[in-house]
């Protein structure tokens, strides 16, 4: 009577515990359900290609860089310049006039007042050449020509390093957007499977820590699904602030964007990137400026000989305005014999700068190379890590089905359920991440390369 009396309490006690925890999950559930976090959404959509565009039009980088080398084509300009002679007009009036007593003029007896006054006009052209200036502006011009070589492989190096932000800034926007929606996918997967746990636990085929854990699962994927979104209005965001937008502009994924060549010539990616790397060129053109400078710094141990010419037209009120014309030519030699070693302490300063720029250039061939082969390592792992992630997803959705099977019969617990969607969640991640990788790898080859492949 003890023993059937307890074990019907027992089984109450039992009874009455399933239906609080039926109750808890009532209560909980819903509001997880419904905590779905309102963002706006983009407003403007954009493919890989109009970002690249309008990120060209919009960064203020290559708008700077371009304005270097328009600077740089108006030094080159003026370098020309200096091997014209100069030109320059003048003229100019005068009015004078003296106080004295008069007299008479011994020659002819008229009577001259001793108050006088003179105006005078004159018109005067000039211009000089230097004839030779120990071969400074001749090193000048090669200094000038090399800086704007540099400054325009900067200015491919800037716009292929804006893409490269954006080409990022892009895949960032567009694997949030897929990452949502595996996130998404999750919380119906732990919606399900709180359903089924819950269902179980009413026939009493499955206990309360299989509903609870459900309820855990469900929350831990509301909860990454809600940072996903966050995620997603972020690098919109981003984008938009990239392409000159003050809105979310979303990244539109078009078949274009994952056409690859099957294989890549690595041996003729290297040799480009020697020969037409806009970091390599941009090294090469401020050490060829360097070395024009050292040998402009030597013109001060040189000569200078320029000639000036000048023609002059003048009259004046004393002479009723009779236009008399002046001419001169000159031709002058000036070397500076001595100036207190200030020419050595010059060429001291541009030969230092001048190993300096070769040791750049030199350096920057090296890290090019070597940024290469790490490039193309990680492209090929990336390409390696799709294969594999696909082959992984596809495995962790069969052995899901298979699980979910054998939980319905009683046969596999809870945890082997949840921990099988945790893997195809973490599959279905790689697999983007793998995806996307590659692209991140080849725009990177691309930037060094100063090329699309």
């Amino acid at each position: 009577m003890t023993t059937v009396a307890a074990c019907a309490n027992r089984a109450g006690f039992m009874a009455g515990a399933n239906l609080g925890v039926l109750a808890a999950l009532t209560v909980f559930a819903a509001p997880l359900a419904a905590q779905t976090p309102v963002l706006a959404p983009a407003r403007q959509t954009v493919t890989l290609a109009d970002a690249l565009r309008l990120a060209q039009q919009f960064q203020p980088t290559v708008l700077a860089a371009e304005g270097q080398v328009r600077a740089a084509e108006a030094r080159t300009r003026a370098a020309k310049g200096a091997f014209l002679p100069n030109l320059s007009f003048s003229s100019g009036g005068s009015r004078s006039s003296s106080e004295g007593t008069s007299r008479i003029d011994p020659i002819t007896g008229d009577l001259i007042s001793g108050n006088q006054t003179n105006q005078s006009v004159q018109f005067g052209v000039q211009t000089g050449i230097t004839l030779f200036d120990g071969f400074n502006r001749s090193n000048q011009l090669r200094a000038a020509r090399a800086t704007e070589a540099a400054l325009e492989a900067n200015f491919i190096d800037v716009r292929f390093t804006t893409a490269l932000s954006t080409t990022n800034t892009f895949l960032d926007a567009l694997e949030a957007r897929q990452l949502l929606s595996v996130r998404q996918a999750g919380v119906s997967r732990a919606e399900e499977q709180a359903k089924v746990a819950n269902a179980r636990l009413q026939t009493g085929s499955a206990t309360r820590s299989d509903s609870l854990r459900s309820l855990v699962t469900l929350g831990t994927a509301q909860l990454a699904m809600l940072n996903a979104q966050t995620q997603l209005a972020a690098t919109e965001a981003n984008l938009g602030r990239l392409i000159g937008s003050n809105d979310r502009v979303a990244a539109t994924e078009d078949s274009s964007l994952y056409n690859l060549p099957a294989t890549l010539d690595t041996a003729a990616i290297r040799q480009d990137v020697i020969n037409r790397s806009p970091r390599v060129r941009n090294a090469e053109a401020q050490a060829e400026a360097a070395r024009a400078s050292y040998r402009a710094s030597r013109a001060n141990y040189w000569p200078t000989l320029t000639a000036s010419a000048n023609t002059s037209i003048s009259g004046s009120q004393a002479n009723d305005y009779d236009l008399r014309q002046n001419r001169s030519i000159g031709l002058n030699l000036s070397w500076n014999l001595f100036d207190r070693f200030s020419r050595n302490l010059t060429v001291a300063q541009s030969a230092i700068a001048l190993d300096n720029a070769v040791a750049q250039s030199e350096d920057a061939t090296r890290q090019i190379i070597a940024t290469l082969t790490q490039q193309l390592a990680t492209l090929q792992t990336a390409q390696t890590r799709i294969a594999i992630t696909t082959i992984s997803v596809q495995a962790a959705r069969e052995d899901l089905r298979v699980i979910n099977e054998r939980y319905r019969l009683g046969v596999a617990t809870i945890v082997d359920v949840l921990t099988s969607q945790e893997a195809l969640n973490s599959a279905e991640v790689e697999v983007i991440t793998a995806r996307l990788a590659v692209l991140r790898a080849r725009v990177q080859i691309e930037t060094l390369v100063g090329r699309n492949l």
